[in-house]
């Protein structure tokens, strides 16, 4: 047996509403549309959020804040999470990405001190904190920040 072979079982599926085909349908007429008003003309549609000329809700509502379309989207990523690597590896944009740490949309990528690490690592990242600095040379490892 395959997927390609499955079917339901016989009288299980209903079958579709077939909208306008004589009164004994029960769908004949107006077809499941009502009475006249726009919604039952022939090509009726309006866009999404239209409330029939009434001031939108998106309207409405007190707009606030702001978000810089220049801004850079920084991912962070701690020391705790660098242990994965093996001892003596080099970690930049492209291990942090295979490894799932950071994402492709990020714009710069900062190693920041939460956690402990016991042996070195070559670190190539845009920059370090303070405090991850600090650990990851007393491990013996060593930073280069790029960018």
């Amino acid at each position: 047996m395959n997927l390609g072979t499955l079917k339901p079982p016989e009288g299980s599926r209903k079958k579709g509403k077939r909208v306008g085909r004589g009164d004994g349908s029960g769908h004949g007429g107006t077809a499941g549309k009502g009475a006249k008003g726009q919604n039952a003309r022939s090509g009726h549609s309006v866009r999404p959020n239209f409330e029939g000329g009434q001031m939108p809700l998106s309207r409405r509502l007190p707009k606030r804040g702001f978000k810089n379309p220049m801004r850079r989207i920084i991912a962070t990523v701690n020391i705790e999470e660098l242990k994965r690597f093996p001892e003596g590896s080099v970690v930049d944009r492209e291990t942090l990405l295979s490894a799932g740490l950071v994402t492709r949309k990020a714009d710069g990528i900062k190693v920041l001190g939460n956690g402990e690490i016991g042996f070195p690592l070559s670190l190539k990242v845009d920059m370090v904190s303070r405090g991850a600095r600090q650990k990851i040379e007393a491990a013996g490892g060593t930073i280069v920040e790029v960018g």
